[in-house]
């Protein structure tokens, strides 16, 4: 694992916080709990967190 695996990581569980920080606020009638929430999590989901799983440099020195 890079640094750069570990960054996207930590991006990806921080937007999960935002998300579901968004999903509790307010009536369920609200904008943010009912669009943005979900969007932030999909995103962290599907493409943050996963893309930090499998990132690969092809610049890997043979030892690591």
């Amino acid at each position: 694992m890079t640094k750069k695996n570990i960054f996207l990581i930590v991006v990806g569980i921080l937007m999960l916080v935002i998300g579901f920080f968004c999903l509790a606020q307010g009536p369920a009638e609200n904008p943010v709990s009912l669009t943005v929430a979900p969007i932030i999590l999909v995103l962290a989901y599907v493409v943050v967190i996963p893309i930090g799983i499998l990132w690969y440099s092809k610049n890997k020195k043979k030892g690591d």
